[in-house]
């Protein structure tokens, strides 16, 4: 019987980040298991010169491109920057995380958008996980579900998404893939900063609440899934009102009315 595979481009736009990984062999271990589903982008966020061959031994000479290849940033933000959707995997739960879901219902969501997107899969630390401001980069987030004992290695929650995805795109036509109209992370994080400047000048925000509105803020948005030139509209709207509130300032004519507290304290108790 002629075994089926995707097209060797099938998941190419995918990349693999590893979030300050503590072991070598774990990330050779991804490497490998990446190289067997088809995705060839490795990213690793860390200060750290981890031990080539330790990660080579685990990666096998199959995926030794992988590791040789592999992208070094300093910061989650950088790693996350060309990517337009990315999956933050996660053990722990709550309120102010983005929805979680289990890996098959995530990576359903996702196998419509592989074509002409560039897809990140993000895993944190092995000790930790990834931390809330990782997660805000995040529209997605996966929890795989267990019997009462969450311990799973890293590479075994890498094998885990990547199996998932791999089985959920096979459906997917991957003939002439079209260039992605979506915003990447690089796009939204300047446009977040946008937004979170207007609206610190109009005093909605303040240091007691800015982290709690912004992050609901990113998950409102990050599940417009916004296109490039919507999120460049939202960030032109915000130069704008920047600019004429500014001369306004100038002129004694505020465009931008601070915000009364008592209108906040409203606000504040209808978002609980």
């Amino acid at each position: 019987m002629k075994d089926e595979h995707l097209p060797a481009s099938g998941l190419g736009q995918i990349g693999i980040i590893l979030v300050g990984p503590k072991f070598p062999e774990n990330i050779g271990a991804s490497a490998r298991i990446a190289s067997n589903f088809g995705i060839s982008q490795l990213i690793v966020v860390s200060d750290e010169q981890f031990d080539q061959e330790r990660m080579l031994k685990m990666a096998t000479h199959k995926a030794a491109h992988l590791i040789r290849e592999m992208r070094v940033c300093r910061t989650t933000a950088e790693a996350a920057a060309p990517f337009h959707f990315i999956v933050g995997t996660t053990a722990r739960q709550g309120r102010h995380r983005p929805q979680d879901q289990t890996p098959r219902e995530v990576m359903a969501e996702i196998a419509p958008l592989v074509a002409g997107n560039q897809i990140g899969l993000m895993f944190g630390p092995e000790d930790a996980g990834l931390s809330n401001e990782d997660l805000n980069l995040c529209q997605f987030a996966s929890t795989i579900p267990t019997a009462g004992f969450s311990s799973l290695n890293l590479a075994q929650a890498v094998a885990i998404h990547c199996y998932e995805l791999y089985t959920a795109a096979r459906p997917q036509p991957f003939a002439g893939v079209p260039k992605s109209e979506f915003a990447n992370s690089f796009d939204l994080e300047g446009m977040y900063e946008h937004v979170e400047e207007v609206l610190s000048e109009a005093t909605f925000l303040h240091d007691t609440n800015r982290v709690y509105w912004m992050r609901n803020i990113r998950q409102f948005l990050g599940r417009m899934r916004l296109k490039r030139k919507e999120a460049s509209m939202i960030r032109g709207v915000c130069r704008k009102l920047l600019w004429h509130n500014r001369r306004g300032q100038e002129a004694g004519l505020p465009l931008i009315e601070p915000i009364a507290s008592e209108q906040h304290q409203a606000l504040e108790k209808a978002a609980q």
